[in-house]
């Protein structure tokens, strides 16, 4: 097994396969990403898609939204599995840093990744 973090991105509709193909093309890093879609799904089904995904591994889970069932199927997988962290309000600047900073712990990853994508946030006048 791979020292380096999986990165899961769940989201709404096909967002997280267009959120991990323009990380990957930004970052020419490929296959550290993985989308999940909770389309079609039921609350059980988003938390088999996570676990598939994840595959035993350390992971950091980013969602969309901070609330609904992308983010509950995250929570379910983190209170199963150690190893795990989970960030809300994914957006493509917190996925940059992620893909390159994959040797730190589930948590440091997780945490660095946040701040990332809170300072890509701005209200330009």
């Amino acid at each position: 097994m791979s020292d380096e973090l999986k990165g899961v991105v769940v989201c709404h509709g096909s967002l997280a396969k267009a959120l991990v193909e323009a990380a990957e093309q930004i970052s020419g890093i490929r296959g550290a990403l993985a989308p999940v879609s909770n389309t079609g799904c039921d609350r059980e089904l988003i938390e088999q898609r996570i676990a598939a995904a994840i595959d035993g591994s350390s992971a950091v889970v980013f969602v969309d939204m901070p609330s609904g069932s992308c983010l509950f199927g995250a929570l379910q997988r983190r209170r199963l599995q150690t190893g795990v962290e989970v960030v809300t309000g994914v957006n493509l600047a917190m996925l940059v840093d992620f893909v390159f900073h994959r040797t730190l712990s589930a948590a440091d990853a997780a945490r660095r990744a946040a701040a990332a994508g809170e300072k890509a946030i701005r209200a330009l006048e």
